[in-house]
């Protein structure tokens, strides 16, 4: 099966399931739940079921494409049901006979795995997948993201689909094995640009620039989420400008915050932060207190989200 079958086959089945198929986002991310729509969107009462391809970077899992099955960019697929459906489980199965994996005849296990994400104040119960004593699947259900109660519980299910194709295909390899399409391999697409970014991370990155940007998003992170804005009731917009609009926001529009450019600046803090780890520019001590920063930043944004879900006292 090619990569992008499998991923058409994904599409296919989880939108049967009145998933929406989104998008991947725009911004370096170490993994799919960082994309908003999983990092705010699983806060707060109201269903949320959507799905989507997220190209995720972490540097210091380079290899120079040495590995046959690690390297710093890859790609998640990521299932996000809110709330949680009683048959989660069932259909996560029917995902897998969908993509050719019968699974009344493999040998699928569900090991406890309980999840966190330090950066992001996250985390969850559930469960690594394997089958045929292989890793496919993380299966998570998520109970805290920004260190806020997740309130209804929503299920994660993150595939690794490069993985997924080299096991229906009997391949050992991203870069000789895996295809593309009948057409392109997965090496034509993106050996190149591993290659590269792999010495950029391991010997070229500034580590005196980088710090200077974390600084600097971090900063701009915190003065964004601290930015009142107000509602232009006339243009039906947002506005900074106190003079032009008015407290009260409209149900819909969300919070009375710049919550997602705040969140683009932490996540920029997350990505540099990695490259800098890769180059081994973070000393022990350093680590855990950069890990501090970045989920102080993104906790400020989940808090500034949540605000729209809250019921005004009764005057």
């Amino acid at each position: 099966m090619t990569l992008q079958e499998m991923i058409f086959r994904l599409n296919d089945y989880w939108a049967a399931q009145a998933c929406a198929i989104l998008q991947p986002y725009d911004v370096e991310v170490g993994a799919g739940t960082m994309h908003p729509a999983t990092t705010l969107r699983v806060l707060g009462p109201e269903a949320w079921n959507v799905a989507y391809v997220q190209p995720s970077r972490r540097p210091a899992d380079g290899r120079y494409t040495r590995n046959p099955q690690r390297s710093q960019r890859y790609y998640q697929y990521q299932v996000i049901m809110k709330p949680s459906p009683e048959n989660i489980v069932d259909l996560y199965m029917g995902s897998l006979d969908a993509l050719g994996f019968d699974t009344s005849k493999n040998d699928v296990r569900l090991v406890e795995d309980d999840w966190e994400s330090q950066a992001a104040g996250a985390s969850g119960v559930g469960w690594e997948v394997w089958v045929n004593g292989a890793e496919i699947t993380q299966f998570t259900f998520f109970q805290q993201m920004g260190g806020i109660e997740c309130n209804p519980v929503c299920a994660e299910i993150t595939y690794g689909p490069e993985r997924l194709c080299l096991m229906l295909d009997k391949g050992q390899g991203f870069w000789n094995d895996l295809q593309w399409n009948e057409n392109t391999s997965y090496r034509d697409v993106d050996f190149q640009l591993e290659m590269q970014d792999n010495v950029y991370n391991f010997e070229v990155a500034d580590t005196s620039m980088l710090f200077q940007f974390f600084d600097m998003y971090e900063a701009e992170s915190r003065r964004v989420i601290e930015t009142e804005v107000f509602w232009d009731a006339e243009q039906g917009i947002l506005t900074s400008n106190p003079m032009a609009g008015v407290p009260e926001v409209p149900a819909g529009v969300g919070p009375r915050a710049l919550v997602y450019p705040a969140l683009d600046m932490a996540l920029k803090c997350s990505h540099i932060f990695n490259v800098l780890d890769a180059r081994g520019a973070v000393g022990v001590t350093q680590r855990a207190a950069y890990i501090n920063r970045i989920r102080a930043r993104v906790r400020a944004c989940c808090l500034r989200h949540v605000e729209q879900y809250k019921t005004p006292a009764a005057k």
